[in-house]
């Protein structure tokens, strides 16, 4: 006598062979139809975000004081945040590392929730307008 579990399992295995030689991959194509002037809004928009001395935006400050521990700030910013490119600005008597050019202070919010797990005393700002 075959055991219930023994005439389980080869039924299982029957039925899926069966069932595996009939199984069909499905082939289709993708036709994406969009307005022409979205590529347009999006040249203008990467134009917009190259404007680092934009006022309006916001700015996240990860250091300020002298260059060597700055540098060293830079270096390990880049490091765990490939989102934000930090720079070295100087206002005397400081070097401070900036990142980011947050549109709107949600964005900014956002960053900054994220590097101040390993920069506690960053805080975001909006630079001050040049003089001309």
């Amino acid at each position: 006598m075959i055991s219930t579990n023994f005439r389980t399992a080869i039924f299982t295995v029957i039925c899926f062979s069966l069932v595996s030689t009939s199984i069909a991959a499905q082939e289709g194509q993708v036709t994406i139809n969009q307005d022409k002037s979205i590529s347009t809004l999006l040249e203008l928009k990467k134009e917009m975000n190259k404007n680092e001395n934009d006022s309006d935006r916001y700015k996240i400050q990860i250091y300020s004081g002298g260059r060597t521990q700055a540098k060293d700030a830079q270096n390990d910013f880049s490091k765990l945040f490939t989102d934000w490119k930090p720079t070295m600005q100087f206002e005397a008597p400081n070097f401070k590392i900036w990142a980011g050019n947050f549109r709107t202070r949600i964005e900014a919010d956002r960053a900054l929730k994220r590097i101040k797990k390993e920069f506690p005393s960053a805080f975001i700002f909006k630079p001050k307008k040049e003089r001309s």
